[in-house]
């Protein structure tokens, strides 16, 4: 297993990681099987969805905003809420495949940390489980 740092700049953020996971991949030497990506963190998540056109992601964040507004009538002290049910939303990990080497993605699919509460420093855990050949 490793472990992947991500510092988020901003308290809505989803930011991409395909390029580290990639990076993770090729410097283990994974050549076939599944990577598991898991966010330990309550108010934030991971999701798989386009990462060609940036206008998705904004979209993303900004009905995200629109369903679960931050500031609501929550009853969770720290303020936090909206955070917290945006997480349970998007959810706190993603299986890839991997074959030959590289993640088994879609021509525009990259692979995003989603920050609710930022910013901060978060980390994600990568596992490998290897398939047969």
């Amino acid at each position: 297993m490793e472990t992947i740092g991500i510092s988020s700049r901003s308290r809505q953020e989803l930011v991409d990681i395909t390029a580290k996971l990639r990076s993770t991949v090729g410097e283990k030497g994974w050549k076939q099987g599944v990577l598991t990506v898991f966010c330990p963190h309550t108010t934030a998540g991971v999701t798989i969805n386009e990462a060609a056109d940036p206008s998705v992601v904004q979209d993303i964040k900004e009905t995200l905003a629109r369903l679960v507004p931050e500031g609501a009538n929550y009853r969770h002290m720290e303020g936090n809420s909206d955070a917290h049910i945006k997480s349970s939303l998007v959810g706190c990990s993603e299986q890839i495949l991997v074959q030959r080497g590289d993640l088994v993605l879609g021509t525009w699919q990259g692979v995003f940390f989603t920050e609710f509460d930022g910013p901060r420093s978060r980390k994600l855990y990568v596992g490998f489980s290897p398939g047969s050949d």
